[in-house]
Formats: structure tokens, sequence, C-alpha cells
């Protein structure tokens, strides 16, 4: 598990956007709230166009000391001079990445909600693990939802930190602050009037609500 008392914020961007502008509202995002790590997670396959994005939104990131990770592209973590790679598909790539990145790049697995998929991710070298989503979220698997449980389980029985991802709502993060060390936002802040202010009240709730992590420090 992390060793921060409360759940930290995994920011993921939208899969399009306005270059020109989104690198000034994410500075300000960022600056609203602490992030500790930020997904390049583009539906775009043009290598070109994933580096002009990635060389736009690198500096906004590493001025905030926040690690920049990229969705999928495994090969071009190093070329963009990213920090590691978020792979959608469970352990498939987790061991090919971290021969090909090396021990100090970040590689992260989404388990979508296999219990199996997370372990077997894990001793493949994973660093994360993301299960979700935890609720309703088109965006985000098949439908089905990782259940409340499956993060206690993991919380209580295995060391490498874990992203509750998708459906996320103030209620729910108050659930399952106890047993998850990360919560990855995406839709829920972009979608909002407001995404700076958004942001700022999901870290509030997790800053507030009562941690499992808390009771073992006292």
């Amino acid at each position: 598990m992390s060793d921060a008392l409360h759940p930290q914020i995994y920011l993921v961007t939208p899969d399009r956007f306005e270059l020109s502008r989104f690198a000034d509202r994410l500075g300000a995002v960022l600056d609203a709230a602490p992030v500790a790590c930020l997904r390049l997670a583009l539906a775009s396959r043009d290598v070109g166009e994933i580096g002009r994005v990635a060389d736009a939104l690198r500096p906004v990131a590493h001025a905030r000391d926040v690690a920049l990770v990229i969705a999928d592209h495994l090969q071009l973590v190093q070329p963009l001079g990213l920090d590691g790679v978020h792979l959608p598909d469970g352990a498939a790539r987790v061991r090919a990445a971290r021969t090909l990145l090396g021990g100090d790049a970040i590689v992260g697995a989404a388990c979508g909600v296999s219990r199996h998929a997370g372990l077997t991710a894990g001793e493949a070298g994973a660093d994360y693990i993301a299960f979700g989503p935890v609720s309703a979220a088109p965006e985000l698997g098949d439908g089905a939802e990782a259940p409340a449980a499956l993060f206690a389980w993991w919380s209580e029985m295995i060391e490498l930190p874990v992203i509750a991802e998708g459906g996320l709502t103030l209620a729910r993060i108050g659930a399952l602050a106890g047993v998850v060390d990360f919560f990855a936002l995406g839709p829920e802040i972009w979608d909002s009037a407001d995404a700076a202010d958004t942001l700022s009240a999901f870290h509030s709730a997790m800053s507030e609500a009562p941690t499992e992590r808390g009771a073992e420090t006292t």
C-alpha cells in the first residue's frame, strides 16, 4: 500500500482536446489540488499528434513534480521523455514493458474486475494495478463493476498500490478511501463546468474520508 495516509489523485486526460487551450487548463487543474500522476490517454493513434501533445503537456506536469505516463503506447515512452506507461490489457505486456523501460519507469496495468489479472500483472513487474469501473462508466470496461470487496481484499493481502477508476463520485470515494491508494479521475473532472473546482472537491473528499490507514497509525 501507499505510504500516504489518504488516497492520492491520479489524473487522466480526455481522449480528445484542443491542445492550444488544454495546456493552460491542465495547469490550472494541477494547481487546484495535489496530483501524483497524469495519464495521457489520447484516442489518436497518430504518432506525430501524440508527440506534439506530449511535448506540450510534459513541461506542465513536470514543473509541478507530476509524473506523466502514456496509455498503451509503450514504444513512445522513452522517445517522448515520459515517465512510464499505463497498459489497458492487464498483464499481457507488463513483463515486456519492464524489460524495455527498465526498473525506474512506471508500469501500470488496468485489470478490470479480475483479481487474478491483477496478481499476474503484479508478478510480472507492474508498479500499480487499476480496477474498475466502480460504478456505471460507459467509457471503461464491459459493464462489469469492481466491487468494494475486491479493493478491501487487495488492500489487506497485497502491498502493490491499487487504483480505483471509472464512475467515481464523492460518495464512492468516501466508501473506498480506506482501501484504495489512488483514485483515477478523468471524465469526472473534465466533463464538469469547472474542472479545477471539481478536482479540489474530490481532493477534499479524499482528505476528509476516514481511512483504515489512519486507524493503523494511531
